[in-house]
């Protein structure tokens, strides 16, 4: 019976073992995991049948996307081909890539971009070269952001300002869109980090503690504008001019018919009152 005993408790925990191995995503909350075989991981990400790599950031668009879909439906996976209401968010159409699905002719990347922080003001201030490695390092640890894209660090008390700059993204690196978006969300206290995983910065010790941000995206090119667009806006600037010019045409017509009649009201009035005087004198 030992024997029997001994190689059912042992089945039994070769099949139970998968239901405890880790299977989450370390750079993803939203994502959507599950075992599809012994100690292989697979997870996808809510709004999106592209499955996400849990080594590196998400791809921004990808995450906008899964920002439409409610919270208590991220839980759950869905067919990619359901709808979901989002109260006006903006809702992208993402390339397989992750990039942002071009609406010209060519598909134009982010080039540079400009973070502007402030902290809370201490006794006394950092040094600089102290603030430019804590966020080196916090950017290189956190958001995998090679030093090389981090063009410039500034700091003025309590304002801090940083410069990412990316000419060309090989396939192993991150997208510094994807990092500002990361970081713009560990900010906000909406991390896209698990919960357990929140922001924190540190110089020398001393916590860094950012009360505003802003960030500024500048594309490689500038946005371009097709003659149909620029056709809509102006009809669409022409007919506001329009209605607006017909509505105060409307409003000075109505008031000058009114005084019209209020003056011709007030003449019959007065002649009344002449014509019974004078009937009146008469009969005297």
């Amino acid at each position: 019976m030992e024997p029997l005993f001994g190689f059912v408790l042992g089945l039994l925990l070769a099949v139970a073992s998968p239901a405890h191995d880790s299977c989450t995503c370390a750079t993803n909350k939203w994502a959507v995991c599950a075992q599809d075989g012994p100690g292989n991981c697979t997870c996808r990400l809510a709004g999106s049948h592209h499955p996400v790599d849990c080594s590196t950031l998400t791809s921004k668009c990808f995450l906008m996307k899964a920002e439409m879909i409610p919270l208590k439906e991220k839980r759950l996976w869905r067919p990619p081909q359901a709808v979901s209401d989002s109260d006006g968010m903006y809702d992208p159409e993402c390339e397989d890539s992750g990039v942002f699905k071009a609406r010209c002719s060519e598909l134009v990347r982010t080039r540079w971009i400009y973070i502007e922080l402030t902290h809370k003001r201490s006794s006394s201030a950092f040094a600089l070269p102290a603030v430019a490695k804590a966020l080196t390092q916090l950017f290189e640890s956190r958001y995998k952001l090679h030093p090389k894209y981090i063009a410039a660090i500034k700091y003025e008390p309590p304002l801090i300002q940083i410069r990412l700059e990316q000419n060309k993204k090989p396939r192993w690196d991150v997208d510094i869109a994807d990092v500002a978006y990361y970081f713009e969300k560990d900010v906000n206290n909406d991390s896209v980090f698990p919960s357990n995983s929140k922001l924190t910065v540190s110089v020398n010790g001393d916590a860094l503690a950012i009360e505003k941000l802003g960030i500024y995206y500048v594309d490689e090119k500038p946005p371009e504008f097709s003659m149909r667009q620029l056709a809509a806006g102006i009809g669409a600037v022409v007919t506001v001019v329009l209605l607006t010019a017909g509505i105060g045409l409307a409003v000075l017509l109505g008031l000058r018919w009114l005084r019209t009649r209020t003056y011709k009201k007030f003449e019959c009035k007065e002649m009344r009152e002449i014509k019974h005087s004078g009937l009146h004198t008469g009969h005297a």
